[in-house]
C-alpha cells in the first residue's frame, strides 16, 4: 500500500522531503503560497550559508544543481575592533575549511526544486493553508508534516520554554545583497565582525538570481547604532544604511565596498524575530495530530549561520524515521520521538548559537583571541560550524577551554 504524506509549506526542509519521499515511492501532497515565479521575483528569504555535511545530504538526493556556478566559501574569519583605534583590530584571523560551504539564493532553490517536484509528478498546490486544510490533509493522509515558519498554523505549535532561552528578538537584522565587493585573498570566507555591544556583520559569497555575489549580514543590538533599519524606505537607502554601517565600525570592510552595487532591488531584508523552540506535535480541533519541521518548530538566530544548515539535518533526521517506519502508524509517540532525534543533535547548536547573542564569557573571549596565535585552533574553531555540537564541552566550561588551549598551545610550540 503506498504511504500518503502532505508537507506544508516548500523551503529548505519541506522541498527536500517532498522529492526525497517522491523518489522512494511515496504518494506527495505539496502545499505552497507562493509559485515558483512568485519566489523568483520577490524579495530574499535568508542568508542560507550551508557547510559541507549539509550539503552532502543534498548531494546525496540529487538536488545540488547549483553547485559548480556557485561560488564557494574557503574558510572563515574573526575580527573585533579596537574600541579606541579606528582600523586596528584586538583580534584578525582566518582559517580555510576542510570542505567548501556555499550559499545558493533561495529564489533560485526553492522554485528550482517546486518545479523539479512537478516535473516528476508531483502535486503541488499554491494556498495558504489554514487549520480547515490541515484537517482535510490529516485525514486524507497517513502523515501531515508542516514546515512553514510563519502564518496561523504555526500556532499549533506551543512555545517550549524549557528550551527556548528568549522571548523577544535579540538582535534588530537586515541582508544586502550586493556585487563589486573586492574578493578576500588568500582564500574566500565568512568574514566575521564582533563589535562588542554594538553588533555583529559578517559577509560571504553566494549565488544569486543575477549571478555570483556576496550576502552582507547585519545584527544590531537592540536599541543601538545598528537598530537603525525602521525608517528605511527604498533600496539604495538600504544600501546607503548599510554602507554607513561598516564606515563607521569596520573600515576595512568599508574598503571592499567602494564599488558595490545591490544585485537586484529585491536583494535587500530587514526585520527581527525571537529564536524559539516549539512543540512538535499540533493538536487539531478534531483530535488529528500534524508534526512539526524545520522553521515551525526551530528558528535560530543567524548569527552562526546555522538555520539553513538546522533545516537539512532535521529534513534528514525525519526523512530516515519515516523510511523506517514501513507500513507502521505514524502515531504521536513516533512524531515526538522523531522531533527528540533531532533535538539530540539541534539542542547544541540552539545553545552554541544563543551564547554568541549574549556577552562572551572571558575563557571563549581567550579562545578567540588565541587562535590568532593558534593555526590549529583557528582551524578546529572554524570547522566546527560544521558540526557544532563539536564546540561543547569547552565552549561552556572554563576549565575544559584551558584544557583545550594548552593542548593546542602545546602542540604549537613542538611544531
Amino acid at each position: 500500500m503506498t504511504r500518503r504524506i502532505a508537507i506544508v509549506g516548500a523551503g529548505q526542509s519541506g522541498l527536500p522531503m517532498a522529492l526525497g519521499l517522491q523518489a522512494r515511492g511515496y504518494d506527495i501532497t505539496l502545499l505552497s503560497n507562493r509559485t515558483p515565479e512568485d519566489m523568483r521575483r520577490g524579495k530574499v528569504l535568508s542568508s542560507q550559508c550551508m557547510f559541507d555535511a549539509t550539503l552532502q545530504i543534498e548531494r546525496d538526493l540529487g538536488l545540488n544543481q547549483w553547485e559548480k556556478e556557485c561560488p564557494p566559501v574557503e574558510g572563515i574569519g574573526l575580527a573585533v575592533p579596537h574600541p579606541e583605534q579606528r582600523g586596528a583590530k584586538v583580534i584578525d584571523w582566518a582559517a580555510p575549511l576542510d570542505k567548501y560551504a556555499q550559499a545558493v539564493d533561495q529564489r533560485i532553490k526553492m522554485p528550482g526544486w517546486m518545479e523539479l517536484f512537478m516535473q516528476r509528478g508531483g502535486r503541488l498546490r499554491f494556498q495558504d493553508a489554514g487549520i480547515d486544510d490541515l484537517e482535510t490533509l490529516a485525514e486524507e493522509n497517513d502523515l501531515v508534516l508542516v514546515t512553514a515558519g510563519k502564518g496561523d498554523i504555526v500556532k499549533l505549535f506551543e512555545r517550549d520554554a524549557d528550551k527556548s532561552m528568549f522571548d523577544k528578538p535579540q538582535r534588530a537584522l537586515a541582508l544586502t545583497y550586493v556585487r563589486g565587493m573586492k574578493p578576500r585573498t588568500p582564500f574566500s570566507r565568512v568574514c566575521f565582525n564582533l563589535i562588542p555591544g554594538i553588533g555583529e556583520y559578517f559577509v560571504f559569497p553566494a549565488l544569486t538570481t543575477t549571478g555570483p555575489c556576496e550576502i552582507m549580514v547585519f545584527e544590531g543590538v537592540p536599541g543601538g547604532p545598528m537598530d537603525c533599519w525602521r525608517d528605511v524606505k527604498t533600496p539604495q537607502e538600504h544600501l546607503a544604511k548599510s554602507r554607513w554601517i561598516l564606515d563607521t565600525f569596520l573600515p576595512w570592510e568599508a574598503e571592499r565596498c567602494t564599488h558595490v552595487e545591490l544585485t537586484d532591488d529585491n536583494g535587500i531584508l530587514a526585520g527581527s524575530f525571537a529564536p524559539t523552540i516549539r512543540k512538535p506535535i499540533g493538536r487539531l480541533p478534531s483530535g488529528r495530530t500534524v508534526l512539526g519541521l524545520g522553521d515551525a518548530v526551530c528558528v535560530n538566530d543567524p548569527i552562526t549561520g546555522q538555520g539553513s544548515n538546522n533545516a537539512t539535518r532535521a529534513f534528514k533526521v525525519y526523512y530516515d524515521s519515516i523510511l523506517a517506519r514501513g507500513d507502521a502508524a505514524f502515531d504521536d509517540a513516533w512524531k515526538q520521538a522523531t522531533f527528540d532525534q533531532f533535538w539530540s543533535y539541534a539542542k547544541d547548536v540552539v545553545r552554541w548559537t544563543n551564547s554568541l547573542l549574549t556577552p562572551p564569557p572571558p575563557h571563549v573571549l581567550k579562545l578567540l583571541g588565541a587562535a590568532g596565535e593558534i593555526p590549529s585552533l583557528a582551524s578546529l574553531i572554524t570547522n566546527n560550524f560544521n558540526d557544532p555540537p563539536r564546540y561543547f564541552p569547552w565552549w561552556m566550561d572554563p576549565a575544559e577551554a584551558d584544557a583545550l588551549l594548552s593542548r593546542h598551545a602545546g602542540a604549537e610550540a613542538v611544531a
